[in-house]
């Protein structure tokens, strides 16, 4: 149990009514797991307004409300807080509710459009082999040390944060690094936590159904390193035309990669195969199993944060070359002669990087078949793009469905279809059916060929009328090839 005035420290209140010396539970913000003695925080949601359901937390005897908007009737006994914005406070509160957990570890958050995953799980499979206990919060899954937690969201609730975080500290935990989704910062998901460093990897066009603008879009990436410490650093991407502005206003130390322009860490491509990448660094050559331009930046990044976190240079590089990435980034399968590829490119800017990743790796002669759907209830602005990007750098697309989610798939792939000129519909096949779609593909691939299957990478559902279904696109592809490949 603590106090509502302790659980209320730091927060920006309106008003107060009631006893602030009333005990507290726990802090919740979803009524239906409300409890006698809990604290009841009312959010305004882009679904949900959380004000909605005061009445059902008190009901289950939460004995205080902290909300935007008070009640036009008090109930006795229950202490009523108003506040400027409940989502912040919402953080702030989880942060003074676990005793400020993200102080006790070395909390580092990436945010950009691509690159995020790969890099936190670069970094927590880094750490670990430098000899670290070492937390994870990604898309894929979370970890406190090596026990697997299962993700939900790109960047989970605050209170889930700062309950994660707590039990990292319990365990042992010296560093965390997590994904910043551009929603979660938004939505104050992450105020109240104490970032020792924060990354941006690239910026294009994602979440336009959410941020609505571009610039919006820019703004909320922005947002995470404005409110960084004076004792933090903020480590970005040269490369990208944004990288500047994202330290435009911070308090934190400034650094950069690139493998461009000029930089605090700086690498160059010598050489990038199937096999993997070899770069230039510091004026000696590091052999790495990662694939393409796109983790070349990827493992740059990771290099100057674990710098800037204080390790060694050359035992940081050495550990890095033995690393593979994240599930389903670039994810390889071969099988009678077929290189299969998943990967989670679900951006335009990401199918291109993959794209021209595999354009390097050609030798002349196979076919690259590339499978693309879009997800439902999204950004439709990108559904024309990513099939005219698909059909630009393929010799053969097939368009299916993705997570369709609330929509039906094939409006989803006629908005694709707008996006490619009359020419290059000639060589796009439209196959709703994912399962079909990627057995078709393994059909027409000959000894040689690549196909690449983008979209959904690490998942394993499809999302479909609300309801997630078994489906994972590694397992699917090595079934197919077996069956259609196998002599």
């Amino acid at each position: 149990m603590k106090l509502l005035k302790d659980i209320l420290y730091k927060v920006s209140l309106v008003s107060a009514k009631g006893n602030m010396e009333t005990s507290v539970r726990e802090v919740v913000f979803d009524s239906r797991a409300c409890e006698p003695g809990d604290c009841f925080v009312a959010i305004p949601g882009t679904q949900v307004d959380g004000h909605q359901y005061m009445d059902r937390a008190l009901e289950a005897g939460a004995s205080s409300i902290v909300c935007q908007t008070l009640p036009e009737a008090f109930k006795e006994g229950v202490t009523y807080v108003q506040v400027t914005y409940s989502a912040k406070a919402l953080g702030v509160m989880a942060a003074n509710y676990f005793e400020h957990p993200s102080s006790k570890v070395s909390l580092v958050a990436v945010t950009g459009t691509n690159g995020k995953t790969t890099m936190v799980t670069l970094l927590h499979q880094l750490f670990t082999q430098l000899g670290y206990e070492t937390g994870l919060l990604s898309t894929v899954e979370n970890k406190i040390g090596e026990k697997v937690i299962p993700a939900t969201h790109t960047t989970p609730d605050a209170l889930s944060i700062n309950s994660l975080l707590d039990r990292m500290v319990k365990a042992g935990c010296t560093h965390c690094f997590m994904e910043a989704s551009s929603h979660a910062i938004v939505q104050e998901r992450t105020a109240g936590l104490g970032f020792t460093g924060a990354i941006f990897t690239n910026i294009s066009h994602d979440h336009l159904d959410y941020h609505e603008t571009f610039d919006n879009y820019i703004k909320a990436k922005k947002k995470l390193f404005d409110e960084l410490p004076s004792g933090a650093f903020a480590l970005v991407n040269a490369d990208d035309k944004r990288g500047q502005v994202m330290l435009q206003n911070t308090k934190a130390e400034k650094h950069t990669f690139a493998l461009r322009y000029p930089a605090d860490f700086k690498g160059k491509i010598i050489s990038n195969t199937l096999q993997g990448l070899e770069l230039e660094i510091n004026k000696q050559s590091v052999w790495f199993r990662m694939i393409g331009e796109f983790n070349a930046y990827n493992l740059l990044g990771v290099l100057g944060t674990a710098l800037l976190l204080g390790e060694d240079e050359e035992e940081v590089l050495m550990q890095l070359s033995q690393l593979q990435g994240a599930q389903g980034r670039f994810d390889q399968v071969f099988y009678g002669g077929v290189t299969a590829i998943v990967d989670y490119a679900h951006t335009p800017d990401a199918l291109e990087n993959v794209l021209k990743t595999i354009q390097q790796l050609r030798s002349g002669g196979e076919q690259l078949f590339t499978l693309i759907g879009c997800g439902g209830n999204r950004d439709k602005g990108k559904r024309p793009i990513m099939a005219k990007i698909a059909t630009q750098y393929s010799d053969k697309v097939l368009l299916t469905s993705d997570n369709p989610r609330n929509e039906d798939p094939m409006d989803i792939l006629s908005d694709m279809q707008a996006g490619i000129n009359p020419v290059e519909l000639r060589k796009t096949l439209t196959i709703a059916d994912r399962k079909e779609a990627i057995k078709t593909a393994c059909a027409m691939a000959n000894k040689g060929d690549i196909i690449l299957i983008a979209g959904k990478g690490h998942e394993t559902y499809q999302e479909i009328k609300g309801v997630k279904h078994p489906f994972d696109d590694k397992k699917i592809v090595i079934e197919m090839l077996k069956l259609i490949h196998t002599a």
